[in-house]
Protein backbone atom coordinates (compact mmCIF):
# COMPACT_ATOMS: atom_id res chain seq x y z
CA UNK A 1 0.00 0.00 0.00
CA UNK A 2 1.37 3.02 -1.29
CA UNK A 3 1.48 6.15 1.12
CA UNK A 4 -0.29 9.47 0.19
CA UNK A 5 2.31 12.24 -0.54
CA UNK A 6 1.48 14.64 2.47
CA UNK A 7 2.08 18.06 0.09
CA UNK A 8 -0.92 17.02 -2.30
CA UNK A 9 -3.21 15.99 1.06
CA UNK A 10 -2.96 19.62 2.06
CA UNK A 11 -3.61 21.16 -1.19
CA UNK A 12 -6.48 18.83 -1.87
CA UNK A 13 -7.46 20.03 1.88
CA UNK A 14 -7.19 23.39 1.35
CA UNK A 15 -9.19 23.78 -2.17
CA UNK A 16 -12.07 21.05 -0.02
CA UNK A 17 -12.51 23.77 2.51
CA UNK A 18 -12.53 26.79 -0.10
CA UNK A 19 -14.87 25.25 -2.13
CA UNK A 20 -17.07 24.52 0.90
CA UNK A 21 -17.12 27.59 2.48
CA UNK A 22 -20.60 29.28 3.10
CA UNK A 23 -21.83 32.62 0.93
CA UNK A 24 -21.45 34.95 4.24
CA UNK A 25 -18.50 34.31 4.80
CA UNK A 26 -17.35 34.70 1.69
CA UNK A 27 -16.37 38.79 1.22
CA UNK A 28 -17.69 39.34 -2.20
CA UNK A 29 -21.15 39.10 -1.35
CA UNK A 30 -20.87 41.66 1.00
CA UNK A 31 -18.69 44.21 -1.00
CA UNK A 32 -21.44 44.57 -3.00
CA UNK A 33 -24.12 45.07 -0.11
CA UNK A 34 -21.67 47.68 1.16
CA UNK A 35 -21.96 49.41 -2.44
CA UNK A 36 -25.07 49.24 -3.31
CA UNK A 37 -26.15 50.27 0.26
CA UNK A 38 -23.55 53.66 -0.47
CA UNK A 39 -24.92 54.40 -3.78
CA UNK A 40 -28.72 54.04 -2.31
CA UNK A 41 -27.95 56.48 0.85
CA UNK A 42 -25.69 58.72 -1.65
CA UNK A 43 -29.18 59.13 -4.33
CA UNK A 44 -31.61 59.37 -0.74
CA UNK A 45 -29.28 62.15 0.04
CA UNK A 46 -29.21 63.85 -3.31
CA UNK A 47 -32.74 63.23 -3.72
CA UNK A 48 -33.62 65.63 -0.77
CA UNK A 49 -31.04 67.92 -1.32
CA UNK A 50 -32.88 68.47 -4.40
CA UNK A 51 -36.74 68.51 -2.69
CA UNK A 52 -34.93 71.30 -0.06
CA UNK A 53 -33.93 73.27 -3.21
CA UNK A 54 -36.90 73.57 -4.33
CA UNK A 55 -39.28 73.57 -1.15
CA UNK A 56 -40.76 77.48 -1.31
CA UNK A 57 -39.45 79.13 1.93
CA UNK A 58 -41.40 82.23 3.28
CA UNK A 59 -40.43 85.95 4.53
CA UNK A 60 -42.93 86.91 7.07
CA UNK A 61 -43.69 90.30 8.62
CA UNK A 62 -45.64 91.51 11.20
CA UNK A 63 -48.30 94.55 10.20
CA UNK A 64 -47.76 98.17 11.40
CA UNK A 65 -48.96 101.39 10.72
CA UNK A 66 -46.85 103.94 9.38
CA UNK A 67 -46.88 106.14 6.39
CA UNK A 68 -47.78 105.47 3.19
CA UNK A 69 -46.86 107.20 -0.30
CA UNK A 70 -47.76 106.56 -3.78
CA UNK A 71 -45.25 108.39 -5.89
CA UNK A 72 -44.69 108.53 -9.73
CA UNK A 73 -41.73 108.41 -11.45
CA UNK A 74 -40.85 110.47 -14.79
CA UNK A 75 -37.31 111.51 -16.21
CA UNK A 76 -36.58 115.04 -17.75
CA UNK A 77 -34.31 117.58 -18.18
CA UNK A 78 -33.25 120.91 -16.23
CA UNK A 79 -34.33 124.42 -18.50
CA UNK A 80 -34.29 128.15 -17.67
CA UNK A 81 -37.27 129.52 -16.50
CA UNK A 82 -36.46 131.84 -19.17
CA UNK A 83 -34.42 131.46 -22.09
CA UNK A 84 -34.08 134.21 -24.99
CA UNK A 85 -32.20 133.14 -28.37
CA UNK A 86 -30.70 136.50 -29.87
CA UNK A 87 -29.84 136.16 -33.68
CA UNK A 88 -29.59 139.53 -35.85
CA UNK A 89 -31.91 140.83 -38.04
CA UNK A 90 -28.95 142.29 -40.77
CA UNK A 91 -26.65 140.10 -42.54
CA UNK A 92 -23.21 141.05 -42.48
CA UNK A 93 -19.82 140.58 -41.35
CA UNK A 94 -19.33 140.28 -37.23
CA UNK A 95 -17.07 142.91 -36.10
CA UNK A 96 -16.72 142.57 -32.89
CA UNK A 97 -18.12 139.98 -30.05
CA UNK A 98 -17.88 141.33 -26.38
CA UNK A 99 -18.68 138.42 -24.10
CA UNK A 100 -18.58 134.84 -23.87
CA UNK A 101 -19.96 131.72 -22.11
CA UNK A 102 -20.96 132.18 -18.45
CA UNK A 103 -20.42 136.13 -18.71
CA UNK A 104 -23.36 138.19 -16.52
CA UNK A 105 -25.16 140.43 -18.81
CA UNK A 106 -27.58 143.75 -18.47
CA UNK A 107 -30.11 144.67 -20.40
CA UNK A 108 -29.11 146.68 -23.06
CA UNK A 109 -25.25 145.72 -22.79
CA UNK A 110 -23.63 144.98 -26.54
CA UNK A 111 -23.03 141.32 -26.85
CA UNK A 112 -21.35 141.89 -30.56
CA UNK A 113 -21.17 144.05 -33.58
CA UNK A 114 -21.70 143.71 -36.95
CA UNK A 115 -19.25 145.63 -39.76
CA UNK A 116 -21.46 148.68 -40.08
CA UNK A 117 -19.31 150.82 -42.71
CA UNK A 118 -22.30 150.32 -45.31
CA UNK A 119 -24.73 151.48 -43.14
CA UNK A 120 -23.17 154.64 -42.01
CA UNK A 121 -22.70 155.15 -45.58
CA UNK A 122 -26.49 154.57 -46.33
CA UNK A 123 -27.43 156.70 -43.25
CA UNK A 124 -25.13 160.01 -44.49
CA UNK A 125 -26.82 159.29 -47.88
CA UNK A 126 -30.70 159.30 -46.77
CA UNK A 127 -29.51 162.61 -44.75
CA UNK A 128 -28.56 164.25 -47.55
CA UNK A 129 -32.02 163.25 -49.28
CA UNK A 130 -33.47 165.07 -46.58
CA UNK A 131 -31.28 168.25 -46.70
CA UNK A 132 -32.63 168.38 -50.24
CA UNK A 133 -36.23 167.78 -49.47
CA UNK A 134 -36.27 170.06 -46.79
CA UNK A 135 -34.32 172.63 -49.93
CA UNK A 136 -37.35 171.62 -52.45
CA UNK A 137 -39.59 172.66 -49.69
CA UNK A 138 -38.24 176.17 -49.03
CA UNK A 139 -38.45 176.83 -52.61
CA UNK A 140 -41.70 175.46 -53.21
CA UNK A 141 -43.36 177.39 -50.23
CA UNK A 142 -41.18 181.07 -51.86
CA UNK A 143 -43.16 179.80 -54.99
CA UNK A 144 -45.93 179.94 -53.49
CA UNK A 145 -45.30 183.27 -51.86
CA UNK A 146 -44.94 184.72 -54.74
CA UNK A 147 -48.25 183.16 -56.75
CA UNK A 148 -50.00 184.37 -54.16
CA UNK A 149 -48.47 188.04 -54.84
CA UNK A 150 -49.28 187.98 -58.20
CA UNK A 151 -52.61 186.93 -57.53
CA UNK A 152 -53.36 189.42 -54.87
CA UNK A 153 -52.29 191.86 -57.40
CA UNK A 154 -54.29 191.19 -60.38
CA UNK A 155 -56.88 191.26 -58.43
CA UNK A 156 -56.42 194.34 -56.93
CA UNK A 157 -55.96 196.07 -60.28
CA UNK A 158 -59.03 194.54 -61.21
CA UNK A 159 -60.91 196.13 -58.05
CA UNK A 160 -59.38 199.63 -59.00
CA UNK A 161 -60.08 199.02 -62.90
CA UNK A 162 -63.56 197.84 -61.84
CA UNK A 163 -62.70 194.99 -64.21
CA UNK A 164 -61.35 196.68 -67.16
CA UNK A 165 -57.67 195.34 -66.31
CA UNK A 166 -56.30 192.55 -66.27
CA UNK A 167 -58.27 190.32 -68.40
CA UNK A 168 -60.00 186.98 -67.43
CA UNK A 169 -57.04 185.24 -69.29
CA UNK A 170 -55.00 186.48 -67.06
CA UNK A 171 -56.70 186.42 -63.80
CA UNK A 172 -57.22 182.43 -64.66
CA UNK A 173 -53.56 182.42 -65.04
CA UNK A 174 -52.21 183.20 -61.68
CA UNK A 175 -54.72 181.07 -60.29
CA UNK A 176 -53.48 178.13 -61.47
CA UNK A 177 -49.95 179.43 -61.00
CA UNK A 178 -50.99 179.67 -57.48
CA UNK A 179 -52.20 176.51 -57.38
CA UNK A 180 -49.34 174.54 -58.89
CA UNK A 181 -47.36 176.25 -56.29
CA UNK A 182 -49.95 175.12 -53.37
CA UNK A 183 -49.47 171.24 -54.71
CA UNK A 184 -45.36 172.02 -55.23
CA UNK A 185 -45.19 172.85 -50.98
CA UNK A 186 -47.95 169.64 -50.57
CA UNK A 187 -44.82 167.54 -52.91
CA UNK A 188 -42.39 168.40 -50.81
CA UNK A 189 -44.08 168.33 -47.50
CA UNK A 190 -44.39 165.07 -48.59
CA UNK A 191 -40.83 164.33 -49.74
CA UNK A 192 -39.68 165.39 -46.32
CA UNK A 193 -42.03 162.94 -45.02
CA UNK A 194 -40.29 160.26 -47.12
CA UNK A 195 -37.07 161.18 -46.39
CA UNK A 196 -37.77 160.79 -42.61
CA UNK A 197 -38.94 157.40 -42.94
CA UNK A 198 -36.11 156.56 -45.26
CA UNK A 199 -33.26 158.13 -42.58
CA UNK A 200 -35.46 156.30 -39.78
CA UNK A 201 -34.76 152.93 -41.23
CA UNK A 202 -31.34 153.60 -42.05
CA UNK A 203 -30.61 154.29 -38.31
CA UNK A 204 -32.98 151.26 -36.69
CA UNK A 205 -30.55 149.37 -39.37
CA UNK A 206 -27.30 150.77 -37.75
CA UNK A 207 -28.71 149.90 -34.26
CA UNK A 208 -29.19 146.49 -35.33
CA UNK A 209 -25.98 145.94 -36.03
CA UNK A 210 -24.69 146.49 -32.13
CA UNK A 211 -26.57 143.29 -30.95
CA UNK A 212 -27.64 144.22 -26.99
CA UNK A 213 -28.83 141.72 -24.50
CA UNK A 214 -32.82 142.43 -24.29
CA UNK A 215 -32.81 140.76 -20.56
CA UNK A 216 -30.27 140.49 -17.28
CA UNK A 217 -29.30 137.23 -17.50
CA UNK A 218 -26.40 134.90 -17.99
CA UNK A 219 -24.64 133.76 -21.59
CA UNK A 220 -25.39 129.93 -22.13
CA UNK A 221 -23.96 129.45 -24.99
CA UNK A 222 -21.95 131.73 -28.06
CA UNK A 223 -21.54 130.47 -31.46
CA UNK A 224 -20.05 133.59 -33.21
CA UNK A 225 -16.85 134.85 -33.83
CA UNK A 226 -15.33 137.82 -35.56
CA UNK A 227 -15.00 137.78 -38.84
CA UNK A 228 -18.28 135.45 -39.13
CA UNK A 229 -20.80 136.01 -42.14
CA UNK A 230 -24.24 136.66 -40.78
CA UNK A 231 -26.58 135.66 -43.45
CA UNK A 232 -30.69 137.01 -42.42
CA UNK A 233 -33.05 134.42 -43.84
CA UNK A 234 -36.53 133.76 -43.25
CA UNK A 235 -35.34 132.69 -39.33
CA UNK A 236 -33.03 135.08 -37.39
CA UNK A 237 -29.62 133.16 -37.04
CA UNK A 238 -28.56 132.41 -32.79
CA UNK A 239 -25.66 133.84 -32.11
CA UNK A 240 -26.14 133.75 -28.03
CA UNK A 241 -28.49 131.98 -25.99
CA UNK A 242 -29.51 133.78 -22.39
CA UNK A 243 -30.74 132.59 -19.42
CA UNK A 244 -32.15 135.60 -17.38
CA UNK A 245 -31.54 134.02 -13.71
CA UNK A 246 -30.40 130.25 -12.55
CA UNK A 247 -31.56 129.97 -9.63
CA UNK A 248 -35.11 129.72 -10.74
CA UNK A 249 -35.03 126.66 -12.87
CA UNK A 250 -37.58 124.52 -14.64
CA UNK A 251 -37.38 120.36 -14.70
CA UNK A 252 -39.65 119.27 -17.84
CA UNK A 253 -40.46 115.56 -17.65
CA UNK A 254 -42.30 113.34 -18.86
CA UNK A 255 -45.30 110.92 -17.77
CA UNK A 256 -46.39 108.21 -18.48
CA UNK A 257 -50.13 108.43 -19.93
CA UNK A 258 -50.82 105.24 -17.32
CA UNK A 259 -49.62 107.85 -14.75
CA UNK A 260 -50.60 111.19 -15.63
CA UNK A 261 -54.03 110.77 -13.78
CA UNK A 262 -52.71 110.64 -10.46
CA UNK A 263 -50.24 114.21 -11.28
CA UNK A 264 -51.72 117.75 -10.42
CA UNK A 265 -50.65 121.20 -10.08
CA UNK A 266 -48.97 121.66 -6.59
CA UNK A 267 -47.84 118.62 -5.60
CA UNK A 268 -44.79 118.45 -3.75
CA UNK A 269 -41.03 116.12 -6.03
CA UNK A 270 -38.14 115.40 -5.16
CA UNK A 271 -35.33 114.84 -7.71
CA UNK A 272 -31.79 113.72 -8.53
CA UNK A 273 -29.11 114.25 -11.04
CA UNK A 274 -26.32 112.03 -12.27
CA UNK A 275 -23.83 114.55 -11.05
CA UNK A 276 -24.69 114.63 -7.19
CA UNK A 277 -26.61 110.65 -7.11
CA UNK A 278 -26.85 111.17 -3.04
CA UNK A 279 -28.72 115.03 -2.96
CA UNK A 280 -32.04 114.97 -3.25
CA UNK A 281 -33.25 118.18 -4.83
CA UNK A 282 -37.17 119.63 -3.87
CA UNK A 283 -39.68 120.48 -6.15
CA UNK A 284 -43.04 121.35 -7.05
CA UNK A 285 -45.58 120.25 -9.87
CA UNK A 286 -46.14 123.72 -11.43
CA UNK A 287 -48.59 122.65 -14.81
CA UNK A 288 -49.41 119.63 -16.16
CA UNK A 289 -49.79 119.67 -20.24
CA UNK A 290 -52.79 118.24 -21.78
CA UNK A 291 -51.06 117.84 -25.19
CA UNK A 292 -49.40 114.55 -25.51
CA UNK A 293 -46.54 113.84 -26.99
CA UNK A 294 -45.80 110.16 -28.78
CA UNK A 295 -42.55 108.93 -29.78
CA UNK A 296 -41.64 105.28 -30.45
CA UNK A 297 -45.42 104.67 -30.08
CA UNK A 298 -45.17 105.35 -26.26
CA UNK A 299 -47.49 108.75 -25.23
CA UNK A 300 -46.59 110.50 -22.30
CA UNK A 301 -47.33 114.06 -21.17
CA UNK A 302 -45.03 116.87 -20.46
CA UNK A 303 -44.90 118.31 -16.84
CA UNK A 304 -43.03 121.19 -15.52
CA UNK A 305 -42.06 121.04 -12.33
CA UNK A 306 -40.75 124.41 -10.65
CA UNK A 307 -37.14 124.22 -9.04
CA UNK A 308 -34.95 126.73 -6.48
CA UNK A 309 -31.31 126.59 -7.59
CA UNK A 310 -29.90 129.06 -4.55
CA UNK A 311 -26.55 127.47 -4.91
CA UNK A 312 -26.38 126.63 -8.42
CA UNK A 313 -25.01 123.39 -8.15
CA UNK A 314 -27.86 122.62 -10.86
CA UNK A 315 -26.94 123.18 -14.47
CA UNK A 316 -29.58 123.43 -17.41
CA UNK A 317 -29.34 120.65 -20.17
CA UNK A 318 -28.83 118.09 -16.70
CA UNK A 319 -30.95 114.87 -16.85
CA UNK A 320 -33.23 114.33 -14.18
CA UNK A 321 -35.50 111.19 -12.54
CA UNK A 322 -38.39 112.89 -10.38
CA UNK A 323 -40.24 111.34 -8.09
CA UNK A 324 -43.45 112.88 -7.89
CA UNK A 325 -45.76 112.00 -4.52
CA UNK A 326 -49.17 111.79 -5.47
CA UNK A 327 -50.70 110.70 -2.60
CA UNK A 328 -49.76 110.27 1.20
CA UNK A 329 -51.48 108.78 4.40
CA UNK A 330 -50.52 108.92 7.56
CA UNK A 331 -51.15 105.31 10.73
CA UNK A 332 -52.06 103.30 7.81
CA UNK A 333 -51.60 99.30 8.00
CA UNK A 334 -48.98 98.51 6.17
CA UNK A 335 -48.11 95.09 4.12
CA UNK A 336 -45.40 94.39 1.98
CA UNK A 337 -46.49 94.73 -1.62
CA UNK A 338 -44.85 91.37 -2.19
CA UNK A 339 -47.03 89.24 -0.27
CA UNK A 340 -49.83 91.38 -2.09
CA UNK A 341 -48.20 89.75 -5.39
CA UNK A 342 -47.63 86.23 -4.18
CA UNK A 343 -49.83 84.02 -5.85
CA UNK A 344 -49.56 79.95 -4.50
CA UNK A 345 -48.87 77.27 -7.54
CA UNK A 346 -52.14 75.71 -9.07
CA UNK A 347 -50.75 71.92 -7.77
CA UNK A 348 -47.25 71.14 -5.58
CA UNK A 349 -45.02 68.37 -6.60
CA UNK A 350 -45.64 65.31 -4.31
CA UNK A 351 -42.63 64.18 -2.30
CA UNK A 352 -42.28 59.99 -3.30
CA UNK A 353 -39.77 59.90 -0.98
CA UNK A 354 -37.10 59.54 -3.36
CA UNK A 355 -36.14 56.26 -4.73
CA UNK A 356 -36.80 54.13 -1.36
CA UNK A 357 -40.57 55.83 -2.17
CA UNK A 358 -40.38 54.30 -5.51
CA UNK A 359 -39.27 50.86 -4.43
CA UNK A 360 -41.03 50.24 -1.49
CA UNK A 361 -44.73 49.75 -2.14
CA UNK A 362 -47.36 52.19 -0.91
CA UNK A 363 -51.24 52.13 -0.31
CA UNK A 364 -53.44 53.29 -2.78
CA UNK A 365 -54.01 57.36 -2.15
CA UNK A 366 -57.78 58.33 -1.67
CA UNK A 367 -58.77 59.88 -4.81
CA UNK A 368 -58.50 64.06 -3.75
CA UNK A 369 -61.39 66.28 -3.53
CA UNK A 370 -61.91 68.34 -6.73
CA UNK A 371 -62.89 71.31 -4.68
CA UNK A 372 -59.97 73.51 -3.53
CA UNK A 373 -60.08 75.17 -0.02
Amino acid sequence: MNKPDPHAVGVQALLGETAHRPWWRRPTPWLLLAFAVATLVGWQWWQGRNAAAHTPHYVTEPLARGHLAVTVTANGTLQPTNKVDIGSELSGTVAKVFVDVNDRVKKGQVLAELDADKLRDQVARTTAALQVAQARLRQSEATLADARGSQARLREVARLSGGKVPSQAELATADATLARAEADVASAKAGIADAHAALSVDETNLRKASIRSPINGVVLSRSVDPGNAVAASLQAVTLFTLAEDLKQLKLSVNVDEADVGRVKDGQKSAFTVAAYPNRQYPATVQRVAFGSTIKDNVVTYVADLQVRNEDLTLRPGMTATAVITATEREGVWLVPNAALRFKPEAGGARDDGGIVGKLVPRMPRRRESRRGA
